[in-house]
């Protein structure tokens, strides 16, 4: 009975204005059992955090705009539209140790079984302390913190961060090392997710790409849009064409 008035986002998911995650999250669960499945057994959650998005580096704390809008705080003077730092003294704030909290509690009330760029991409230490807490319990992917770059992944996994890493090929630049990247993390016992970027097109390849690395996991948006759908239906044609084997 609920209505929303909701545009599409630029990976052709639907993007309304919510209050916080977790409003987002009980969306998403009610959807879910009114097409008729089971939350946590026939459909779990991935969560995309982006949270270099919300880093405020001079003050080393997450500012959540939309929860302060939410909560009827207003921007100061003069401030600008749409950056975390618009907001007043006031404003929501989350230091990485909240951070980590709040995924914590998301994790126990709905099924998430994954979460990329949890936290700030060269906060290593809070990415070491977010793999401790949860690394056992939820895949933990490095989008921002990795960027498809072996010297990156070579560091976290020497230091024990994270347990996945999100690829893309023009995030690196070539074919070449991004099967470097997808070695590299497969051999430390980290998954491979290969993923879509913002401004795609139809080309279906990282479809093709996903089967091939047995990656098991492949991110390219809601399939509300086209140049997102020609990846599911490359995937259909390939499993199609493996018949048994896929």
């Amino acid at each position: 009975k609920d209505q929303m008035v909701s545009a599409v986002g630029d990976e052709g998911g639907f993007a309304p204005d919510l209050k916080n995650s977790r409003e987002a999250l009980e969306y998403l669960m009610k959807a879910v059992e009114l097409a008729g499945y089971d939350p946590g057994k026939d459909v779990v959650f991935a969560m995309d955090a982006a949270a270099s998005e919300l880093y405020d580096e001079e003050a080393g704390v997450y500012i959540f705009p939309g929860e302060s809008r939410a909560a009827g705080k207003e921007p100061e003077e003069g401030a600008g539209e749409g950056s975390a730092k618009d907001y007043c003294k006031d404003s929501v704030k989350r230091s990485a140790d909240e951070m980590i909290a709040l995924y914590e509690e998301l994790i126990e009330e709905f099924p998430i079984v994954s979460i990329e760029d949890g936290l700030f991409e060269d906060d290593w230490e809070g990415w070491k302390y977010l793999t401790e807490h949860l690394g056992k319990k939820i895949q933990l992917v490095g989008d921002d913190l990795f960027v498809t770059n072996i010297k990156r992944l070579h560091c976290g996994i020497g230091l024990d961060v994270a347990n996945a890493i999100l690829i893309k090929v023009n995030q690196i630049g070539t074919l070449t090392e991004t099967l470097d990247a997808v070695e590299m993390a497969q051999h430390a016992g980290y998954r491979a997710v290969i993923s879509h970027r913002s401004g795609e097109t139809e080309d279906s390849f990282i479809a093709d790409l996903a089967v091939a690395c047995g990656a098991g996991q492949i991110k390219t948006g809601a399939p509300s849009r086209t140049e997102r759908v020609a990846k599911y239906n490359q995937l259909l044609r390939i499993e199609e064409e493996l018949d048994s084997a896929a």
